[in-house]
């Protein structure tokens, strides 16, 4: 068997983007199952398969166990896979990364609720409650904190990428997606998210699949995503592409795309509209350009 990853919407399901990360940053294999937040059924009634789990991510191991919780999914992807060196190697620097990991499983609730996650969208304003200062002061404290610590090895928390930079992606996309006043040192880190290959690649995939979901709209003014600026390809009915097969799968194309008036090909309308949304995002279309 291989491991399996079963996640929910990618423009609004924090959890789910955190869970992905925990895979796709870490070069740990899985095939990759999605529901549907529109369906008419409920997204418990969706994974009554993979019992004990009711909420995504879940994980159901090379060994057929399953896993449903994000914090365990961490855990247990470090224990098996410690090449991936998914928790920093520095004592310190893990044991802060722990800390902050569990935090984010559980406080920030403010923060959760008024800000839910949605990567389709940006806001040039939006409220801020006191106790939405608060999460957002509680952050800058504990990011200040582990920067002045371990910043000297790179953007992230505690030295090289960690679970713990996995946990905090969705309240970087919260705090970029609302234009939420924070520090200086938060703020880069946030940049550092926007910028990340991985993170780019979710959201580029969160523009093009799946439903608008009303429930997530905000009455606020709207800006421009803050994070890099893509490139501009576009899909297109008709050409001669460069390429014979498909960069990510290989199979034959049937899909256009043009960029700079040069034509590319791809096995389905997926593979193309996702590098439509960020052709710099991937790799293997770049190696192409």
């Amino acid at each position: 068997m291989t491991n399996k990853l079963i996640i929910g919407d990618y423009a609004y399901s924090s959890w789910s983007l955190r869970g992905w990360l925990l895979f796709r940053r870490f070069g740990i294999p899985a095939e990759v199952t999605l529901l549907d937040f529109f369906a008419d059924e409920s997204v418990a009634e969706q994974v009554k398969a993979y019992a004990p789990a009711k909420t995504v991510p879940i994980w159901v191991t090379e060994d057929g166990d399953v896993l449903g919780e994000s914090i365990a999914i961490a855990e247990e992807l470090a224990t098996r896979y410690p090449a991936a060196n998914l928790w920093p190697a520095d004592p310190a620097a893990r044991a802060v990364a722990r800390a902050l990991t569990a935090e984010m499983h559980s406080g920030f609730g403010t923060l959760r609720n008024d800000c839910p996650m949605n990567i389709r969208v940006a806001y040039s304003e939006s409220p801020v409650s006191d106790d939405l200062k608060a999460d957002l002061a509680r952050i800058d404290l504990i990011f200040g904190m582990a920067r002045e610590k371990f910043g000297r090895n790179g953007p992230w928390l505690c030295g090289e990428y960690s679970i713990a930079d996995a946990f905090y992606a969705p309240v970087a996309a919260r705090i970029a997606g609302y234009s939420l006043p924070v520090s200086q040192v938060t703020q880069d880190y946030v940049n550092a998210h926007l910028n990340d290959g991985a993170f780019r690649r979710w959201r580029a995939m969160g523009l093009i699949k799946g439903a608008d979901l009303p429930w997530y709209a905000r009455d606020y003014p709207q800006k421009p995503w803050p994070g890099p600026t893509p490139l501009a390809a576009k899909a297109v009915d008709s050409g001669t592409p460069e390429n014979d097969a498909c960069p990510y799968s290989g199979l034959p194309v049937t899909h256009l795309l043009e960029l700079d008036g040069r034509i590319f090909g791809f096995c389905n309308d997926f593979c193309r509209d996702k590098t439509v949304a960020d052709p710099e995002a991937w790799p293997q279309f770049m190696a192409l350009l």
